[in-house]
C-alpha cells in the first residue's frame, strides 16, 4: 500500500498541472500576435486621421462660369484708331543768286503782299542746295507762328546784302529828335546787269535779342547789335551810302553808323501755289 502512493506522487505531472502549463504557453504565444495588431490598428487609425487633415486643407478650385448667350453675342471691343499724321505740306523756291558776296534773306509773302514767313534771315550759300544753275530751298507751308497757311498764291523775294560796316559810336550825347527822324530812309541798291538802279525803302527793328535793318515790309537783312530790351531805335540817312542808328533801352541811348548799305540786291523767286 505504501510504495503504490510513492509510485504515484513520482511518476510526472498530474492533468491539471498540463492543463495550466498549456494555458500559460498558449498565453506567452499569443501576446506577442495581440501587440502586433494594435501596433498595425494605430498606424491605420494616425495615417486615415493625416489624410483627413490633407483634405480639409486642399482648396477647392472655384468653379468657371460659361459666358452667357447675351456675353457670347456682344462684340469685342474695337480698339481705339490714332489720326494718322497729315500730309507735311512742302513747296521748293529756286532762285539765280545775284553775283554779289554776302548773305541771304529771303521771304514769303502772300497774296496781298504781306510778308508772312521768314524763311532765311542772313543765311550763307551753304544753307542752300546748290543746282546746276540755281540755288533752292524748301517751305513746309507754316508761316513765323508755325502755323499752317492756307492753300492759294504765294510769292517769294528775297535780298543778297554784302559786307555792310557796323561801327559802334558809343553812348550818344543827344538823340535826334523823333519828328525829324525818318521811320525809314531810301537807298539805292546795286542794278542787276545794265538796269537801273533800284530804290529800296530801309528801316529798322528790334526784338527780345537785338536790332537790325530791315525792309519796310518786314524782312531783316543785316544786325545791328545784340542790345537786348531795347524800348525804342531811329534811323537816319547820313550819306548815299551810309545810315545811322540810334538805340534806346530806357537807360542809355547808343549811336551805330552803318556803311555800304548800297552793296545789296534784291532777287525774286516768282509766284508758286501751295496745295
Amino acid at each position: 500500500m505504501g510504495d503504490s502512493r510513492v509510485s504515484s506522487a513520482s511518476s510526472g505531472p498530474t492533468t491539471r498541472d498540463v492543463s495550466r502549463r498549456s494555458h500559460k504557453a498558449t498565453a506567452r504565444e499569443a501576446t506577442p500576435i495581440d501587440m502586433t495588431k494594435k501596433f498595425n490598428a494605430v498606424i491605420l487609425i494616425a495615417l486615415a486621421s493625416i489624410c483627413a487633415a490633407i483634405g480639409q486643407e486642399a482648396p477647392t478650385p472655384a468653379p468657371t462660369s460659361s459666358p452667357t448667350p447675351e456675353e457670347s453675342a456682344a462684340p469685342s471691343p474695337v480698339p481705339e484708331q490714332t489720326p494718322s499724321a497729315s500730309s507735311t505740306k512742302s513747296v521748293r523756291i529756286s532762285f539765280v543768286p545775284p553775283p554779289l558776296e554776302g548773305t541771304i534773306s529771303l521771304g514769303i509773302y502772300a497774296g496781298n503782299g504781306k510778308l508772312v514767313r521768314v524763311l532765311h534771315q542772313e543765311a550763307e550759300l551753304d544753307e542752300f542746295t546748290v543746282g546746276a544753275d540755281a540755288l533752292a530751298t524748301q517751305w513746309d507751308g507754316k508761316n513765323d507762328d508755325g502755323e499752317d497757311l492756307p492753300a492759294g498764291k504765294y510769292h517769294a523775294r528775297g535780298y543778297l546784302v554784302g559786307h555792310f560796316k557796323v561801327d559802334d559810336l558809343g553812348q550818344a550825347t543827344a538823340s535826334p529828335v523823333e519828328n525829324n527822324a525818318n521811320g525809314n530812309v531810301k537807298v539805292r541798291l546795286m542794278p542787276l546787269a545794265n538796269d537801273e538802279r533800284p530804290m529800296i525803302d530801309l528801316g529798322i527793328g528790334f526784338d527780345d535779342e537785338n536790332s537790325f535793318l530791315k525792309t519796310m515790309d518786314g524782312l531783316p537783312l543785316c544786325t545791328v547789335s545784340k542790345m537786348p530790351n531795347l524800348v525804342r531805335a531811329l534811323i537816319t540817312k547820313h550819306s548815299e551810302k551810309s545810315v545811322d542808328v540810334w538805340q534806346d533801352d530806357g537807360a542809355v541811348v547808343e549811336q551805330f553808323r552803318i556803311s555800304n548799305v548800297d552793296k545789296m540786291m534784291a532777287f525774286d523767286c516768282g509766284n508758286f501755289e501751295l496745295k
